[in-house]
């Protein structure tokens, strides 16, 4: 889908969202040695495409402040 996406004329957003934060969300890989698991799959080969093809891949650990909303009962 992505390489259909980037194929055409103009702008064009082709991303990625790694699954990287166990600590506030959940993690899965086995890209970037993360865990591989049955609920998820990101693989290696999938992240070396994504890089070498220009795609963003963004980290749910290193580039969103905020995974879910604040809540004072917490």
């Amino acid at each position: 889908m992505l390489e259909y996406t980037k194929s055409g004329d103009g702008a064009r957003l082709s991303l990625l969202l790694l699954h990287d934060d166990a600590k506030r969300e959940y993690a899965y890989g086995p890209a970037q040695g993360l865990p591989a698991t049955k609920v998820g799959n990101f693989t290696q080969e999938l992240y070396d495409k994504a890089k070498k093809d220009g795609w963003i891949v963004i980290s749910m650990k290193d580039d969103w402040k905020q995974i879910l909303p604040l809540r004072n009962d917490r």
